[in-house]
Protein backbone atom coordinates (compact mmCIF):
# COMPACT_ATOMS: atom_id res chain seq x y z
CA UNK A 1 0.00 0.00 0.00
CA UNK A 2 1.60 3.63 -0.71
CA UNK A 3 1.60 6.26 1.68
CA UNK A 4 2.59 9.84 1.44
CA UNK A 5 6.36 9.77 2.59
CA UNK A 6 6.24 13.09 4.28
CA UNK A 7 2.51 13.11 6.19
CA UNK A 8 2.52 9.03 6.26
CA UNK A 9 -1.18 9.30 4.79
CA UNK A 10 -2.83 7.72 2.59
CA UNK A 11 -4.46 9.47 -0.18
CA UNK A 12 -6.73 8.79 -2.72
CA UNK A 13 -8.44 10.68 -5.45
CA UNK A 14 -11.91 10.30 -6.68
CA UNK A 15 -12.71 11.22 -10.27
CA UNK A 16 -16.32 11.89 -10.98
CA UNK A 17 -17.06 11.65 -14.14
CA UNK A 18 -20.55 11.85 -16.39
CA UNK A 19 -20.48 11.32 -20.08
CA UNK A 20 -16.31 11.85 -19.90
CA UNK A 21 -15.12 8.80 -22.42
CA UNK A 22 -13.85 11.84 -24.79
CA UNK A 23 -11.98 13.40 -21.56
CA UNK A 24 -11.33 11.02 -18.64
CA UNK A 25 -7.91 9.41 -20.13
CA UNK A 26 -6.20 12.62 -21.22
CA UNK A 27 -7.30 14.35 -17.34
CA UNK A 28 -5.97 10.82 -15.52
CA UNK A 29 -3.06 11.17 -17.77
CA UNK A 30 -2.11 14.53 -16.63
CA UNK A 31 -1.53 13.57 -13.02
CA UNK A 32 2.05 14.40 -12.10
CA UNK A 33 4.20 11.04 -11.79
CA UNK A 34 5.26 12.43 -8.32
CA UNK A 35 1.76 12.46 -7.17
CA UNK A 36 1.34 8.89 -8.63
CA UNK A 37 3.80 7.16 -6.55
CA UNK A 38 2.17 9.07 -3.57
CA UNK A 39 -1.39 7.70 -4.27
CA UNK A 40 -2.95 4.83 -2.35
CA UNK A 41 -5.65 4.59 -4.86
CA UNK A 42 -7.56 6.41 -7.47
CA UNK A 43 -11.67 5.74 -7.67
CA UNK A 44 -13.01 6.58 -10.89
CA UNK A 45 -17.43 7.29 -10.50
CA UNK A 46 -19.16 6.42 -13.63
CA UNK A 47 -22.39 8.16 -12.62
CA UNK A 48 -24.54 6.19 -15.27
CA UNK A 49 -22.69 7.64 -18.46
CA UNK A 50 -24.45 7.28 -21.84
CA UNK A 51 -20.83 7.12 -23.59
CA UNK A 52 -18.13 4.48 -22.78
CA UNK A 53 -16.39 6.51 -20.16
CA UNK A 54 -16.81 3.18 -17.63
CA UNK A 55 -14.43 1.68 -20.59
CA UNK A 56 -11.89 3.89 -20.87
CA UNK A 57 -11.75 4.11 -16.98
CA UNK A 58 -11.20 0.00 -17.28
CA UNK A 59 -8.83 0.57 -19.47
CA UNK A 60 -6.77 3.06 -17.32
CA UNK A 61 -7.10 0.76 -14.54
CA UNK A 62 -5.61 -1.99 -16.09
CA UNK A 63 -2.63 -0.62 -17.42
CA UNK A 64 0.93 -1.17 -15.70
CA UNK A 65 1.64 1.83 -14.82
CA UNK A 66 -1.16 3.51 -12.92
CA UNK A 67 -1.46 3.59 -9.40
CA UNK A 68 -4.12 0.83 -7.76
CA UNK A 69 -7.58 2.10 -9.68
CA UNK A 70 -11.05 1.10 -8.60
CA UNK A 71 -13.63 1.96 -11.40
CA UNK A 72 -17.33 1.60 -10.47
CA UNK A 73 -20.46 2.67 -12.71
CA UNK A 74 -24.03 2.99 -11.38
CA UNK A 75 -26.94 2.07 -13.03
CA UNK A 76 -29.38 5.06 -12.08
CA UNK A 77 -27.59 8.58 -12.42
CA UNK A 78 -27.36 10.08 -8.99
CA UNK A 79 -26.27 13.36 -9.29
CA UNK A 80 -23.04 15.52 -9.12
CA UNK A 81 -23.92 15.06 -5.86
CA UNK A 82 -25.21 11.86 -5.00
CA UNK A 83 -22.20 10.74 -7.13
CA UNK A 84 -19.74 12.34 -4.84
CA UNK A 85 -21.52 10.42 -2.16
CA UNK A 86 -21.18 7.11 -3.51
CA UNK A 87 -17.27 7.40 -3.74
CA UNK A 88 -16.37 9.33 -0.84
CA UNK A 89 -18.20 6.73 1.52
CA UNK A 90 -16.40 3.87 -0.32
CA UNK A 91 -12.83 5.81 0.09
CA UNK A 92 -13.63 5.99 3.81
CA UNK A 93 -14.56 2.23 3.63
CA UNK A 94 -10.51 1.91 1.90
CA UNK A 95 -9.10 3.36 4.88
CA UNK A 96 -8.36 6.38 2.94
CA UNK A 97 -6.95 9.65 4.88
CA UNK A 98 -7.27 12.23 2.77
CA UNK A 99 -9.45 12.21 -0.07
CA UNK A 100 -9.35 14.80 -3.46
CA UNK A 101 -12.02 15.37 -5.60
CA UNK A 102 -11.49 15.24 -9.46
CA UNK A 103 -13.59 15.98 -12.35
CA UNK A 104 -13.07 13.79 -15.32
CA UNK A 105 -13.76 16.67 -18.25
CA UNK A 106 -10.58 17.63 -17.24
CA UNK A 107 -11.71 21.44 -15.81
CA UNK A 108 -9.77 21.33 -12.77
CA UNK A 109 -5.87 21.03 -13.76
CA UNK A 110 -4.29 17.67 -12.67
CA UNK A 111 -1.44 19.52 -12.13
CA UNK A 112 -2.09 21.28 -9.30
CA UNK A 113 -2.33 18.06 -7.02
CA UNK A 114 1.15 18.62 -5.51
CA UNK A 115 -0.22 22.52 -4.22
CA UNK A 116 -3.71 20.31 -4.00
CA UNK A 117 -2.23 18.31 -1.13
CA UNK A 118 0.26 20.52 0.55
CA UNK A 119 -1.48 22.17 3.09
CA UNK A 120 -2.31 18.59 4.73
CA UNK A 121 1.68 18.23 5.54
CA UNK A 122 1.93 21.49 6.81
CA UNK A 123 -0.99 21.99 8.97
CA UNK A 124 -4.11 20.02 10.46
CA UNK A 125 -6.41 21.36 8.07
CA UNK A 126 -9.50 19.48 7.29
CA UNK A 127 -9.83 20.39 3.68
CA UNK A 128 -7.95 22.16 0.94
CA UNK A 129 -10.12 24.00 -1.59
CA UNK A 130 -8.63 25.17 -5.55
CA UNK A 131 -9.78 28.86 -5.70
CA UNK A 132 -9.66 30.55 -9.02
CA UNK A 133 -10.11 33.61 -7.97
CA UNK A 134 -7.54 34.15 -5.75
CA UNK A 135 -5.21 35.45 -8.59
CA UNK A 136 -6.40 38.63 -9.54
CA UNK A 137 -7.33 38.01 -13.55
CA UNK A 138 -7.02 34.17 -13.72
CA UNK A 139 -10.28 33.48 -14.39
CA UNK A 140 -10.32 35.67 -17.66
CA UNK A 141 -7.31 34.51 -18.87
CA UNK A 142 -8.61 31.27 -18.20
CA UNK A 143 -11.56 31.90 -20.59
CA UNK A 144 -14.41 32.10 -17.45
CA UNK A 145 -17.75 33.70 -19.05
CA UNK A 146 -18.22 37.11 -18.02
CA UNK A 147 -21.67 36.33 -16.11
CA UNK A 148 -20.06 33.27 -14.12
CA UNK A 149 -17.31 35.53 -12.66
CA UNK A 150 -19.70 38.00 -11.64
CA UNK A 151 -22.07 35.65 -10.81
CA UNK A 152 -19.39 33.68 -8.88
CA UNK A 153 -18.42 36.94 -7.13
CA UNK A 154 -21.98 37.74 -6.06
CA UNK A 155 -22.68 34.54 -4.71
CA UNK A 156 -19.49 34.55 -2.97
CA UNK A 157 -20.41 37.70 -1.21
CA UNK A 158 -23.43 36.35 0.03
CA UNK A 159 -21.91 33.49 1.46
CA UNK A 160 -19.46 34.68 2.98
CA UNK A 161 -22.12 37.16 4.67
CA UNK A 162 -24.46 34.62 5.71
CA UNK A 163 -21.95 32.28 6.64
CA UNK A 164 -19.28 34.62 8.35
CA UNK A 165 -16.91 33.18 6.22
CA UNK A 166 -13.81 35.43 4.01
CA UNK A 167 -13.45 32.49 1.20
CA UNK A 168 -12.09 34.18 -2.26
CA UNK A 169 -14.68 31.22 -3.78
CA UNK A 170 -17.51 28.86 -2.94
CA UNK A 171 -18.04 27.68 -6.47
CA UNK A 172 -14.45 25.82 -7.25
CA UNK A 173 -15.25 22.10 -7.65
CA UNK A 174 -11.57 21.34 -6.84
CA UNK A 175 -11.32 19.92 -3.34
CA UNK A 176 -9.77 17.51 -0.96
CA UNK A 177 -10.60 16.32 2.50
CA UNK A 178 -9.57 14.78 5.56
CA UNK A 179 -11.42 11.61 6.14
CA UNK A 180 -11.88 12.77 9.75
CA UNK A 181 -14.42 15.73 9.10
CA UNK A 182 -16.20 13.29 6.31
CA UNK A 183 -16.64 11.08 9.60
CA UNK A 184 -17.85 13.79 11.16
CA UNK A 185 -20.65 15.64 9.13
CA UNK A 186 -23.67 14.04 8.07
CA UNK A 187 -22.93 14.54 3.89
CA UNK A 188 -25.38 11.54 3.58
CA UNK A 189 -27.87 14.09 3.88
CA UNK A 190 -27.24 16.68 1.27
CA UNK A 191 -28.33 17.54 -1.77
CA UNK A 192 -27.91 15.16 -4.75
CA UNK A 193 -27.14 18.63 -6.97
CA UNK A 194 -24.76 20.56 -7.87
CA UNK A 195 -25.53 22.50 -3.94
CA UNK A 196 -23.86 19.50 -2.14
CA UNK A 197 -20.45 21.64 -2.71
CA UNK A 198 -22.03 24.59 -1.14
CA UNK A 199 -23.79 22.45 2.11
CA UNK A 200 -20.70 20.33 2.47
CA UNK A 201 -18.54 23.87 2.76
CA UNK A 202 -21.12 25.07 5.57
CA UNK A 203 -20.90 21.29 6.96
CA UNK A 204 -17.15 21.46 7.32
CA UNK A 205 -16.99 25.25 9.10
CA UNK A 206 -19.72 23.77 11.80
CA UNK A 207 -17.66 21.02 12.90
CA UNK A 208 -14.87 23.65 13.40
CA UNK A 209 -12.84 22.25 10.25
CA UNK A 210 -9.84 24.42 8.95
CA UNK A 211 -10.49 25.59 5.04
CA UNK A 212 -7.32 25.95 3.51
CA UNK A 213 -7.35 27.76 -0.26
CA UNK A 214 -5.18 27.59 -2.94
CA UNK A 215 -4.28 29.32 -5.91
CA UNK A 216 -5.25 27.29 -9.00
CA UNK A 217 -5.52 28.01 -13.10
CA UNK A 218 -8.85 28.67 -14.72
CA UNK A 219 -9.84 26.15 -17.91
CA UNK A 220 -12.49 26.24 -19.95
CA UNK A 221 -12.22 24.19 -22.69
CA UNK A 222 -14.63 21.69 -24.62
CA UNK A 223 -16.44 20.15 -21.89
CA UNK A 224 -20.20 20.15 -21.46
CA UNK A 225 -21.72 22.35 -18.87
CA UNK A 226 -24.85 20.52 -16.75
CA UNK A 227 -25.37 23.20 -14.93
CA UNK A 228 -28.74 25.15 -14.54
CA UNK A 229 -27.34 28.79 -13.35
CA UNK A 230 -30.56 30.61 -12.54
CA UNK A 231 -31.35 26.90 -10.54
CA UNK A 232 -28.12 26.92 -9.03
CA UNK A 233 -27.74 30.27 -7.91
CA UNK A 234 -31.51 29.75 -5.98
CA UNK A 235 -30.02 26.54 -4.65
CA UNK A 236 -27.04 27.76 -2.96
CA UNK A 237 -28.93 30.93 -1.27
CA UNK A 238 -31.63 28.46 0.15
CA UNK A 239 -28.92 26.38 1.48
CA UNK A 240 -27.04 29.20 3.33
CA UNK A 241 -29.85 30.56 4.46
CA UNK A 242 -31.58 27.47 5.81
CA UNK A 243 -28.46 26.85 7.37
CA UNK A 244 -28.21 29.44 8.99
CA UNK A 245 -31.77 29.34 10.12
CA UNK A 246 -30.81 26.20 11.56
CA UNK A 247 -28.29 26.67 13.93
CA UNK A 248 -30.88 29.36 15.13
CA UNK A 249 -33.13 26.23 15.49
CA UNK A 250 -35.72 27.09 12.99
CA UNK A 251 -36.72 23.85 10.13
CA UNK A 252 -35.70 20.76 10.28
CA UNK A 253 -33.25 20.13 7.30
CA UNK A 254 -31.22 16.73 8.07
CA UNK A 255 -28.12 18.24 6.33
CA UNK A 256 -27.48 20.57 9.17
CA UNK A 257 -25.63 18.46 12.19
CA UNK A 258 -28.01 18.13 15.63
CA UNK A 259 -26.16 19.03 18.75
CA UNK A 260 -26.37 15.69 21.26
CA UNK A 261 -26.63 17.87 24.39
CA UNK A 262 -29.30 20.60 25.25
CA UNK A 263 -27.78 24.23 25.77
CA UNK A 264 -27.53 26.56 28.46
CA UNK A 265 -29.94 29.46 27.40
CA UNK A 266 -27.64 32.43 27.62
CA UNK A 267 -28.92 36.11 27.97
CA UNK A 268 -31.77 38.05 30.22
CA UNK A 269 -35.19 36.85 29.90
CA UNK A 270 -34.18 33.11 28.70
CA UNK A 271 -36.09 30.36 30.84
CA UNK A 272 -33.03 29.72 32.65
CA UNK A 273 -32.13 32.89 33.12
CA UNK A 274 -36.09 33.29 34.98
CA UNK A 275 -34.96 29.95 36.80
CA UNK A 276 -31.70 31.21 38.13
CA UNK A 277 -33.45 34.74 39.33
CA UNK A 278 -36.11 32.63 41.13
CA UNK A 279 -33.54 30.80 43.06
CA UNK A 280 -31.81 33.90 43.83
CA UNK A 281 -31.55 34.54 47.81
CA UNK A 282 -32.66 30.72 48.51
CA UNK A 283 -30.56 29.38 51.19
CA UNK A 284 -28.41 26.49 49.43
CA UNK A 285 -30.56 23.54 49.03
CA UNK A 286 -31.16 20.25 48.37
CA UNK A 287 -31.93 20.52 44.08
CA UNK A 288 -33.29 17.66 41.54
CA UNK A 289 -32.53 18.70 37.98
CA UNK A 290 -34.85 16.84 35.85
CA UNK A 291 -33.56 16.78 31.94
CA UNK A 292 -29.97 18.11 33.14
CA UNK A 293 -28.94 17.22 29.60
CA UNK A 294 -24.84 18.34 30.48
CA UNK A 295 -25.33 19.78 33.59
CA UNK A 296 -25.01 23.67 32.28
CA UNK A 297 -27.64 24.83 34.43
CA UNK A 298 -26.68 22.38 37.71
CA UNK A 299 -23.29 24.12 37.15
CA UNK A 300 -24.76 27.34 37.58
CA UNK A 301 -26.99 26.22 40.49
CA UNK A 302 -23.92 24.13 42.48
CA UNK A 303 -22.17 27.83 41.97
CA UNK A 304 -24.40 29.62 44.05
CA UNK A 305 -24.19 26.61 46.70
CA UNK A 306 -27.00 24.29 46.15
CA UNK A 307 -26.67 20.47 46.05
CA UNK A 308 -27.87 19.61 42.82
CA UNK A 309 -28.89 15.97 41.50
CA UNK A 310 -29.08 15.72 37.61
CA UNK A 311 -31.24 12.95 35.99
CA UNK A 312 -31.33 12.66 32.49
CA UNK A 313 -31.44 9.83 29.75
CA UNK A 314 -28.31 9.89 28.40
CA UNK A 315 -25.19 10.90 30.11
CA UNK A 316 -23.52 13.60 28.02
CA UNK A 317 -20.01 13.97 28.43
CA UNK A 318 -19.10 16.20 31.65
CA UNK A 319 -21.94 15.75 33.17
CA UNK A 320 -20.92 14.48 36.37
CA UNK A 321 -18.35 16.79 36.87
CA UNK A 322 -21.02 19.71 36.98
CA UNK A 323 -23.28 17.79 39.43
CA UNK A 324 -23.11 16.61 42.68
CA UNK A 325 -25.04 13.31 41.92
CA UNK A 326 -26.15 12.36 38.46
CA UNK A 327 -28.69 9.56 37.33
CA UNK A 328 -29.74 7.85 33.83
CA UNK A 329 -33.29 7.57 33.97
CA UNK A 330 -35.78 7.40 31.18
CA UNK A 331 -38.34 10.48 32.09
CA UNK A 332 -41.48 8.57 30.82
CA UNK A 333 -40.85 6.04 33.08
CA UNK A 334 -41.10 5.88 36.91
CA UNK A 335 -38.41 8.43 37.97
CA UNK A 336 -35.63 6.07 39.98
CA UNK A 337 -35.62 5.95 43.64
CA UNK A 338 -31.49 6.27 43.41
CA UNK A 339 -32.10 10.20 43.34
CA UNK A 340 -33.68 10.41 47.07
CA UNK A 341 -36.66 12.47 47.96
CA UNK A 342 -37.81 15.53 50.38
CA UNK A 343 -35.82 18.01 47.58
CA UNK A 344 -36.53 21.34 48.96
CA UNK A 345 -36.79 22.52 45.05
CA UNK A 346 -37.16 20.02 41.52
CA UNK A 347 -36.34 22.35 38.35
CA UNK A 348 -38.17 21.28 35.17
CA UNK A 349 -36.61 23.11 33.12
CA UNK A 350 -38.80 22.54 28.71
CA UNK A 351 -39.33 18.74 29.84
CA UNK A 352 -42.63 17.82 29.65
CA UNK A 353 -43.31 19.23 26.57
CA UNK A 354 -41.01 15.97 25.85
CA UNK A 355 -43.75 13.37 27.62
CA UNK A 356 -46.25 11.86 26.67
CA UNK A 357 -48.00 12.08 30.62
CA UNK A 358 -46.87 15.59 31.85
CA UNK A 359 -49.57 14.94 34.77
CA UNK A 360 -48.01 11.45 36.13
CA UNK A 361 -44.49 13.28 35.95
CA UNK A 362 -45.70 16.67 38.18
CA UNK A 363 -47.62 14.08 40.40
CA UNK A 364 -44.41 12.05 41.11
CA UNK A 365 -42.49 15.30 41.41
CA UNK A 366 -45.00 16.68 44.18
CA UNK A 367 -44.38 13.10 46.13
CA UNK A 368 -40.14 13.86 45.52
CA UNK A 369 -40.77 17.40 47.24
CA UNK A 370 -40.54 18.00 51.22
CA UNK A 371 -43.23 20.08 52.68
CA UNK A 372 -42.89 23.34 51.74
CA UNK A 373 -40.56 22.57 48.67
CA UNK A 374 -41.04 24.14 45.41
CA UNK A 375 -41.20 23.10 41.86
CA UNK A 376 -39.85 25.47 39.15
CA UNK A 377 -41.03 24.45 35.80
CA UNK A 378 -40.87 26.06 32.20
CA UNK A 379 -43.07 25.29 29.14
CA UNK A 380 -42.77 26.65 25.29
CA UNK A 381 -46.02 28.69 24.71
CA UNK A 382 -47.86 27.12 21.70
CA UNK A 383 -49.59 30.38 21.66
CA UNK A 384 -46.87 32.40 20.98
CA UNK A 385 -47.51 34.40 17.63
CA UNK A 386 -44.75 32.76 15.85
CA UNK A 387 -46.53 29.36 15.93
CA UNK A 388 -49.95 30.84 15.78
CA UNK A 389 -48.33 32.16 12.60
CA UNK A 390 -47.41 28.81 10.99
CA UNK A 391 -50.86 27.87 11.47
CA UNK A 392 -52.33 30.61 10.06
CA UNK A 393 -50.93 30.54 7.34
CA UNK A 394 -50.64 26.42 6.53
CA UNK A 395 -47.54 26.24 6.89
CA UNK A 396 -47.52 24.42 10.35
CA UNK A 397 -44.01 21.96 10.38
CA UNK A 398 -41.84 21.26 13.09
CA UNK A 399 -38.10 22.90 14.11
CA UNK A 400 -34.72 21.93 15.18
CA UNK A 401 -35.78 23.51 18.77
CA UNK A 402 -37.93 26.00 20.50
CA UNK A 403 -41.64 25.93 20.70
CA UNK A 404 -42.37 23.80 17.49
CA UNK A 405 -38.68 21.73 18.43
CA UNK A 406 -39.45 17.98 16.88
CA UNK A 407 -39.21 16.02 19.40
CA UNK A 408 -42.11 17.68 21.48
CA UNK A 409 -45.39 15.41 22.04
CA UNK A 410 -47.06 17.93 23.98
CA UNK A 411 -47.98 21.33 23.29
CA UNK A 412 -49.73 24.27 26.04
CA UNK A 413 -50.47 27.47 25.79
CA UNK A 414 -50.67 29.82 29.27
CA UNK A 415 -54.30 28.45 30.53
CA UNK A 416 -54.02 24.95 29.75
CA UNK A 417 -50.78 25.06 31.50
CA UNK A 418 -52.51 26.60 34.37
CA UNK A 419 -54.93 23.39 34.45
CA UNK A 420 -52.32 20.51 34.01
CA UNK A 421 -50.84 21.74 37.48
CA UNK A 422 -53.59 22.46 39.22
CA UNK A 423 -55.07 18.80 38.21
CA UNK A 424 -51.49 16.98 38.98
CA UNK A 425 -51.75 18.65 43.11
CA UNK A 426 -49.85 21.99 42.44
CA UNK A 427 -50.65 25.68 43.79
CA UNK A 428 -48.93 28.93 40.88
CA UNK A 429 -47.01 30.71 43.80
CA UNK A 430 -45.08 33.27 40.96
CA UNK A 431 -45.60 33.56 36.86
CA UNK A 432 -43.86 34.84 34.45
CA UNK A 433 -42.81 34.91 30.70
CA UNK A 434 -39.46 34.69 28.22
CA UNK A 435 -38.85 37.04 25.24
CA UNK A 436 -37.56 35.80 22.28
CA UNK A 437 -34.46 33.00 22.28
CA UNK A 438 -32.20 35.91 20.86
CA UNK A 439 -29.66 34.89 22.97
CA UNK A 440 -26.77 37.31 25.17
CA UNK A 441 -25.53 38.93 21.71
CA UNK A 442 -28.98 41.06 21.69
CA UNK A 443 -27.69 42.53 24.97
CA UNK A 444 -24.66 44.39 23.18
CA UNK A 445 -27.37 46.90 21.30
CA UNK A 446 -27.33 47.33 17.66
CA UNK A 447 -30.34 46.04 15.59
CA UNK A 448 -31.39 42.63 17.48
CA UNK A 449 -31.08 44.96 20.61
CA UNK A 450 -33.56 47.16 19.65
CA UNK A 451 -36.13 43.74 18.37
CA UNK A 452 -35.16 42.41 22.20
CA UNK A 453 -36.39 45.80 24.12
CA UNK A 454 -39.48 46.01 21.86
CA UNK A 455 -39.87 42.58 22.36
CA UNK A 456 -39.90 42.74 26.46
CA UNK A 457 -42.38 45.45 26.27
CA UNK A 458 -44.59 43.13 23.92
CA UNK A 459 -44.34 40.18 26.50
CA UNK A 460 -44.97 42.50 29.59
CA UNK A 461 -48.04 43.80 27.86
CA UNK A 462 -49.34 40.80 26.41
CA UNK A 463 -47.40 37.30 27.82
CA UNK A 464 -50.23 35.07 26.15
CA UNK A 465 -49.36 36.15 22.66
CA UNK A 466 -45.31 37.59 22.89
CA UNK A 467 -44.33 35.10 25.87
CA UNK A 468 -42.01 32.44 24.50
CA UNK A 469 -41.77 30.45 27.26
CA UNK A 470 -43.72 30.37 30.52
CA UNK A 471 -41.74 29.95 33.83
CA UNK A 472 -43.54 28.86 37.15
CA UNK A 473 -42.82 28.49 40.65
CA UNK A 474 -45.06 26.01 42.04
CA UNK A 475 -45.80 24.30 45.12
CA UNK A 476 -48.18 20.90 45.94
CA UNK A 477 -51.36 21.80 47.27
CA UNK A 478 -51.81 21.61 51.00
CA UNK A 479 -53.51 17.91 51.59
CA UNK A 480 -54.14 18.11 55.24
CA UNK A 481 -57.44 18.94 56.48
CA UNK A 482 -56.94 21.56 59.68
CA UNK A 483 -59.34 21.00 62.38
CA UNK A 484 -60.46 23.62 65.12
CA UNK A 485 -59.35 21.48 68.12
CA UNK A 486 -55.91 21.62 66.84
CA UNK A 487 -56.09 25.71 66.95
CA UNK A 488 -57.40 25.87 70.65
CA UNK A 489 -55.33 26.25 73.46
CA UNK A 490 -55.51 22.63 75.17
CA UNK A 491 -56.87 23.68 78.49
CA UNK A 492 -60.50 24.63 76.29
CA UNK A 493 -63.10 22.42 75.30
CA UNK A 494 -62.24 20.50 72.58
CA UNK A 495 -65.14 20.76 69.71
CA UNK A 496 -66.85 17.67 69.00
CA UNK A 497 -67.30 17.65 65.67
CA UNK A 498 -65.32 19.61 62.07
CA UNK A 499 -67.80 21.72 60.16
CA UNK A 500 -68.58 20.90 56.85
CA UNK A 501 -68.96 24.20 54.86
CA UNK A 502 -67.23 27.23 54.48
CA UNK A 503 -69.79 29.49 57.19
CA UNK A 504 -69.46 26.76 59.53
CA UNK A 505 -65.56 26.98 59.63
CA UNK A 506 -65.82 30.98 60.07
CA UNK A 507 -68.13 30.77 62.72
CA UNK A 508 -65.57 27.79 64.08
CA UNK A 509 -62.50 29.93 63.85
CA UNK A 510 -64.26 33.58 64.44
CA UNK A 511 -62.58 36.14 66.58
CA UNK A 512 -64.78 35.42 69.38
CA UNK A 513 -63.67 31.66 69.74
CA UNK A 514 -60.14 33.02 70.85
CA UNK A 515 -58.36 32.40 67.98
CA UNK A 516 -56.91 35.65 66.20
CA UNK A 517 -57.55 35.71 61.95
CA UNK A 518 -56.09 34.23 60.00
CA UNK A 519 -55.70 32.44 56.91
CA UNK A 520 -56.28 28.42 56.94
CA UNK A 521 -55.91 25.90 53.68
CA UNK A 522 -58.23 23.40 53.49
CA UNK A 523 -58.45 20.05 52.07
CA UNK A 524 -57.91 21.00 48.20
CA UNK A 525 -56.24 23.96 48.42
CA UNK A 526 -58.98 26.47 49.07
CA UNK A 527 -58.42 28.63 51.89
CA UNK A 528 -60.34 30.47 54.24
CA UNK A 529 -59.72 33.95 56.70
Amino acid sequence: MRIHPESGLRIGIVVVAYNAGSTLLATLDRIPEGVRDQLTEIIISDDASHDDTFDFGRSWAGRPDTPRTHVIRHTKNLGYGGNQKAAYQLALDHGIDVVVLLHGDGQYAPESLPQMLAPFTQSDCAAVFGSRMMSKGAAKQGGMPLYKRVGNRLLTRFENWVLDTDLTEFHSGYRAYRADILRKIPFHANSDGFDFDTQIIAQVLHAGGQIVEVPIPTYYGDEICYVNGMKYAKDVVRDVLEYRLAVRGFGDCEWVPTPEDYAFKEGDGSSHALILEMMAGMPPSRVLDLGCSGGLLAERMRAAGHHVVGIDAVEVPGVRERTDVFVTADLEAEIPSAVGDRFDLVVAGDIIEHLSRPAAMLRQIGRLLRPGGQLLLSVPNFGHWYPRTRVLVGSFGYDRRGILDDTHLRFFTRATLRRLVQRSGFDVLEESATGLPLGSSASGGGLLGVVQRVDQVLVRARPTLFGYQHVLRLTPHAEQTVYADELRDPAEERLSYAPSNLADWRAVLAPSAGIEPATYRLEGGSSIR
